[in-house]
Formats: C-alpha cells, structure tokens, sequence
C-alpha cells in the first residue's frame, strides 16, 4: 500500500476554525451574527419588512429580533416610524450604530485570537490531504 501525500501549502493543513459569539441579556440573545446582519439590511433598506425580505424572514420574525434588542439595551437600537403617506421606515439610532460596529470589532477580535491559537491543533489533527492508494494485488488479498 503506497500513500500519496498532498501538499498544497501549509495553510491546507491548519484546521479551520468557526467562531460564532452571541451576546446575551439575562436569557436572550442580545446581539449575535443573524441580529448584526438584520441591522445592517435596516441601515440599508430603511425598512424592518425590507431587511426581513433581504434575508429571507417575513416582516414578523425581523420585528421580533429588532423587539429583543431594542428591549436588551438601555436605549433601542432600531427606530420605527409608523407607515401612512410618508411610508414608514426604521433607521438604526447612534447607540444601534455604536453595538453594531462594536459587535463587529469584537467578531474580528476574536477571530484573529482564534487563528494565533490554530497552529497548536495542525500537528494533532488527521491530514484529510492524504489518498491512500491501494494496489490491484492488495485488493485480491482482501
């Protein structure tokens, strides 16, 4: 049995690693990577439904999560106006600018603190790079 190892560089062989961090107030959720997204879709559309639709959720989903946050900080970090002639809308308030771009900071933190920390498991994790190559005559022996 011969084995052919493949090198592609000596990033193919770190593990990768997945950070996801939530931020929680008593039992809910305050702020994690799906609430940042739904106020960046806010900021962009003007709009709960509108950032709901962009990601997928209907218009009751999105106004829930904006519900909770808005409930975990001391100030709401999402402000509505209420529809009519002027259509409505929702803008991200100073303090909803400030949690979401420190929300972002500390998931970029974390992540560079994450990756200084990878090359510690390389040694210890199987190389998934490896084909074992068998042979036709090893095959009839089995």
């Amino acid at each position: 049995m011969s084995m052919n190892h493949s090198n592609k560089n000596n990033n193919s062989l770190l593990p990768q690693a997945k950070i996801t961090f939530r931020l929680l107030h008593n039992d809910e959720i305050a702020m994690g990577p799906g609430k940042a997204d739904l106020l960046d879709a806010i900021d962009k559309t003007g709009s709960i439904s509108a950032a709901g639709r962009s990601m997928g959720m209907s218009y009751r989903r999105a106004w829930m999560l904006v519900d909770v946050m808005n409930r975990c900080f001391a100030q709401p970090l999402v402000h509505t106006a209420k529809g009519g002639k002027d259509g409505g809308g929702a803008t991200l308030t100073p303090l909803g600018r400030q949690v979401l771009n420190s929300y972002k900071q500390m998931v970029v933190g974390l992540n560079h603190t994450v990756q200084a920390f990878l090359p510690v498991f390389s040694g210890l994790m199987k190389n998934t790079d490896q084909q074992v190559i068998v042979s036709e005559d090893k095959l009839a022996e089995m």
